[in-house]
């Protein structure tokens, strides 16, 4: 991590859960962090929890509903002229709706695809544009998939999330391709995480708390709680 000392992140749904986890351990290793959200509140809370804990690091809240491509772009703009640019790219954010193939609402679905994969993409491209303007050969865009994007859960609620999922991975291999093909050291990776107790499960059936603490009960072993990932950023 001593390369990155002083360098910027980019981490995308950062005001909980895996996105928060990360932009402190980024900000504790040294690293100006932007992380965005569309609430920045718990952002500027863990922003003065890093600063109090004496990390060497900077964590910048930022504003920003991924949905709307406008306000990506507005993102970038602003670091770009206050951080010159990104070196690393987290794009942790997700969502999951409980709309079924057979019965959901379109709304639902676009929200997903807007966040899941379009936000996604457009970090990526965004990100990519401002490491070769400025020669960075070395940037890295690493994103947060999920177990979701490998098999498809058997559970209905589930099944438009997973088929998001699905194309982080293979969004995540093109991007690999790319930057094969263009001669760039420029690195991407994809993790995929499996259940981890943050608020996702409750955002997800957020009509039914008792549902999702079950989701969480399921990780549980006696009285040890196993706390791996997430499905989702």
């Amino acid at each position: 991590m001593e390369r990155w000392k002083g360098r910027v992140a980019l981490v995308t749904g950062a005001s909980v859960g895996i996105g928060a986890a990360v932009a402190r351990a980024l900000v504790q290793q040294g690293m100006r962090v932007v992380g965005c959200a569309r609430n920045v509140d718990k952002i500027e809370k863990l922003a003065a929890e890093c600063q109090s804990a004496g990390y060497s690091g900077t964590l910048i809240p930022y504003k920003c509903d991924l949905s709307n491509e406008e306000e990506i772009l507005s993102m970038f703009s602003a670091i770009k002229t206050l951080h010159k640019g990104v070196d690393v790219c987290i794009n942790n954010a997700g969502l999951a709706h409980s709309e079924p193939l057979l019965s959901g609402k379109t709304e639902g679905w676009k929200n997903m695809i807007d966040v899941n994969v379009l936000a996604l993409s457009i970090c990526t491209r965004e990100a990519y544009k401002s490491m070769k303007e400025r020669n960075v050969d070395d940037g890295h865009i690493i994103n947060i998939n999920s177990m979701g994007g490998h098999r498809v859960v058997p559970s209905a609620d589930k099944h438009f999330y997973c088929a998001t999922k699905y194309a982080v991975t293979a969004l995540t291999e093109g991007i690999r391709q790319e930057l094969r093909e263009a001669n760039t050291h420029i690195r991407a990776t994809c993790i995929s995480p499996g259940i981890v107790e943050t608020e996702f499960a409750f955002r997800h059936h957020n009509s039914d708390p008792e549902k999702a603490a079950a989701v969480y009960e399921s990780i549980k072993i006696g009285d040890v709680q196993m706390r791996p990932v997430e499905q989702v950023s």
